[in-house]
Formats: structure tokens, C-alpha cells, sequence
């Protein structure tokens, strides 16, 4: 194994299990403040089911179910990823519709959409559902035109959008006032695997860091532990 994938399982381990911790604590927030029984003693698993409790979070219903039938259609439609994805000297649309779909198959569809549910929910109930998507969007087409420029020319997949939502919510609660003082201090490692990611040449680290800068704005940051409409 070279340096180079080292340092890629290096960063991903750190977001993963950093982004972990910061999704269950954020859930047990809303769900303490939400009144329900055992919220913030609920170990982290069921925590994050709660984020889809009512009222159900719409942004990220919306995504998820998009996301789910753009799966099964790309298995259906023979071409329909060629037709999306980025390609070398591609037109600048497909910055955008390369979100839309998982060049590498099943095995990153279902990846990414298990991601997507457990990550959207807890975002959209800190952000509200616009902020949410906003962040999302920005993050993920930032990330699709870097690669088109150069860094990986060929391929979608929205993992760099969810990366984007992993970041703004890292960035929320490292300047939060509550919370977990530890947490807090380690909150910080996932912009610096973004960076780091950057300097690799990876597309997650630019979804990472334009979601930390979002995050960072005053938009995504008022107050308010639960932004889902009811």
C-alpha cells in the first residue's frame, strides 16, 4: 500500500468516525429537546432513527427518495451514467448531474444512499430543509468541478455532497457553547482531513471544505437546535 493510500484511509477513517460522533451527539440534542424519553441516553444507532421521527424532515425525504430512484433507473437505463457523469473536456452541466449518479455501481449507490439517510435528517434538523439542500448542492457541484478540471476527470456520485453536510454540521458544533467539550475540540479534524484531502488531489476534501464554509456563515449558524418545520 503507498503513502498516498494511506493517507486517503487515514482521512476517511477520521471523517467517518469523527462524522459519527458528531451525528449522535446532534441527535441526541434534538431528541432531548424534543421532549422524547430516553433522547440523549439512546446509544447512537437508534439516536440517529429518531431524526426521522415527525414531523418528517422534507429536504431529506427529498433526497433520499431521488437519490434511491436515480439508483434504480441507472440499472434499468443502460447509458444513463455515460450520459451524466463527468467526462474529460465534458460540458459544465454535467458539474450537476453527476450528482445524480453512481458511477461505480450498486455497491457505492448503496453506500452513499446509507450515508444520505443518516446524514440529511440530523443536517436538516440543525439547518432547516433549504439550508440544508443549499449546502448540499453548493458542496457537491463545487467538488464535481474540481474533478472535472483535472483532479478526476471521469466519474459522479454525490458522497461529496454528503461530505459537504458532514462539514457544515462539524463546523456547527465546534463553535457551539454546549455540548461535548471534547467533541468540540475534535470537531475540528474534519476540516483538516478536508485539507488534507485537497493536497491529495480527492474530491471529498473540496465537498468537506466548501461545507465547513457554509457551516461557518451566518445563515447556517442561528440558534436553535431543531430546524424542521413542523
Amino acid at each position: 500500500m503507498t503513502l498516498h493510500s494511506v493517507l486517503l484511509y487515514g482521512c476517511a477513517a477520521v471523517v467517518v468516525a469523527t462524522g459519527v460522533r458528531l451525528l449522535a451527539a446532534f441527535a441526541a440534542e434534538d431528541g432531548k429537546a424534543g421532549g422524547e424519553a430516553g433522547g440523549p441516553e439512546a446509544p447512537p444507532p437508534l439516536a440517529l432513527l429518531r431524526a426521522w421521527r415527525r414531523p418528517l424532515p422534507k429536504a431529506a425525504t427529498a433526497l433520499v427518495a431521488c437519490m434511491a430512484v436515480l439508483g434504480v433507473v441507472q440499472e434499468a437505463v443502460p447509458g444513463m451514467v455515460d450520459a451524466l457523469e463527468r467526462h474529460p473536456h465534458g460540458e459544465w452541466w454535467r458539474a450537476v448531474t453527476a450528482l445524480a449518479v453512481q458511477s461505480s455501481g450498486w455497491p457505492q449507490l448503496l453506500f452513499n444512499l446509507a450515508a444520505l439517510a443518516v446524514v440529511a435528517p440530523v443536517a436538516e434538523r440543525q439547518f432547516g430543509p433549504g439550508r440544508t439542500l443549499l449546502v448540499f448542492v453548493v458542496s457537491g457541484v463545487a467538488a464535481q468541478a474540481v474533478s472535472m478540471a483535472g483532479w478526476s476527470p471521469r466519474g459522479g456520485g454525490d458522497s461529496v455532497a454528503v461530505c459537504g453536510l458532514v462539514g457544515a454540521l462539524a463546523v456547527r458544533y465546534a463553535v457551539a457553547r454546549g455540548g461535548e467539550a471534547v467533541l468540540r475540540r475534535t470537531a475540528p479534524l474534519v476540516p483538516a482531513a478536508g485539507l488534507l484531502l485537497c493536497l491529495l488531489a480527492d474530491n471529498h476534501g473540496v465537498g468537506l471544505l466548501v461545507g465547513c464554509a457554509l457551516g461557518a456563515t451566518g445563515g447556517l449558524m442561528r440558534p436553535g437546535r431543531t430546524a424542521v418545520a413542523p
